[in-house]
């Protein structure tokens, strides 16, 4: 930019005035600036302005798992709006261990790194939301059973969508019906497993049904996790007419061990799960859909807002287009702890039927 300018004959800050196109600037200096960067082959470095705007342009996102499908939907929505925005993605895979969850969360770099942080269902202890606010970046949590003071979060109600499930299978009949929830010793200690065994209970206790320990397996979030927790759901004997699964996954996983056992799907075993994973459609499973794309990209634009508010970075701005519009309201601002619930709905497929008694 000095070279620009001294071929230019004007200062630095005219240079930078006229490449972004402010009107303070006259055509014809505009028009030797431009010639002056033509001339010397001249292009404005993105990184070297953010970086002296106080920005990195870059945003990290912690998940515990890329691969799960949840996950790596979310972390797909975030990062194509971040890239719509300008903005790059900082990916911080935990992969279910412990240590690296306390590495990434407590380093005193991120702030050299990224302008803000996504939590994607990431467990919190006390001393981790210390860390956090040490850091002193702002940040939004996605599915979180921890409040972060100050974050807004975008989850959906977990509980409710559970109660959702069962009642369908309740609706149909079914009475004996099992839960596949989540693994208490996973490392990372998940909070969505209990808040859908907690939905699966309120749905049993409001029909009347009394909730059968024995009918209630924990495992792990995966295809595998499914497949072993209906191996002892059978080993166990009297095998339930009904089984909900605490994610869809679990639930293909069920659905391949009732097939193995000679069990039929839905004429003796009916099968929901949760999410309306990309392979629910073509294998017929009855689920509830949560909007897991919808979930990133909202919450990366209540990161956003509040930065593209403060900052003066023009190049940036000028990517922005219909992403720059106001949120709406109710959906929070990002500068409060805000919890933004989005819906979940009933998909019916052919997973689940009434019970052969009826």
């Amino acid at each position: 930019m000095d070279d620009v300018a001294r071929l230019a004959g004007v200062s630095t800050a005219t240079v930078s005035r006229a490449l972004r196109g402010l009107p303070t600037v006259s055509t014809a200096t505009r028009e030797r600036v431009l010639a002056a960067a033509e001339q010397l082959d001249y292009a404005v470095s993105p990184s070297a302005s953010r970086l002296a705007g106080g920005r990195t342009g870059t945003i990290a996102v912690v998940v515990p798992r890329i691969t799960r499908w949840f996950f790596g939907t979310v972390v797909e929505a975030v990062e194509e709006f971040l890239h719509e925005a300008g903005y790059d993605l900082l990916l911080y895979n935990l992969g279910g261990r412990e240590q690296t969850r306390q590495r990434v969360l407590r380093t005193t770099n991120l702030p050299k790194r990224a302008d803000g942080v996504i939590l994607v269902a990431t467990p919190l202890r006390p001393t981790d939301l210390t860390a956090l606010a040490a850091l002193d970046l702002p940040g939004v949590t996605i599915s979180s059973g921890s409040a972060v003071p100050g974050w807004p979060c975008v989850r959906i109600d977990d509980v409710a969508t559970a109660r959702t499930a069962t009642r369908h299978l309740l609706d149909l009949g079914h009475r004996r019906i099992a839960h596949i929830s989540g693994d208490p010793d996973d490392e990372l200690a998940f909070t969505t497993h209990l808040d859908r065994r907690r939905g699966y209970q309120d749905a049993l206790h409001a029909a009347g049904v009394r909730p059968d320990p024995s009918l209630d397996v924990e495992s792990q979030f995966t295809i595998d996790g499914g497949a072993r927790a209906t191996e002892e759901l059978l080993r166990r004997g009297d095998p339930p007419t009904a089984i909900f699964a605490a994610s869809d996954e679990m639930a293909m996983g069920s659905i391949s061990t009732l097939r193995e056992a000679g069990l039929r799907v839905p004429q003796d075993v009916s099968v929901i799960g949760v999410d309306d994973h990309d392979l629910a459609g073509v294998l017929g499973l009855s689920t509830i859909a949560q909007p897991a794309a919808d979930q990133g990209r909202l919450a990366a634009r209540l990161l956003l807002d509040p930065l593209r508010a403060t900052t003066l970075d023009p190049l940036r701005a000028s990517v922005l287009g219909p992403l720059g519009a106001p949120l709406d309201p109710a959906a929070g601002d990002g500068t409060a702890t805000t919890s933004v619930i989005l819906p979940t709905r009933l998909v019916v497929r052919e997973s689940t039927a009434p019970p052969r008694a009826h």
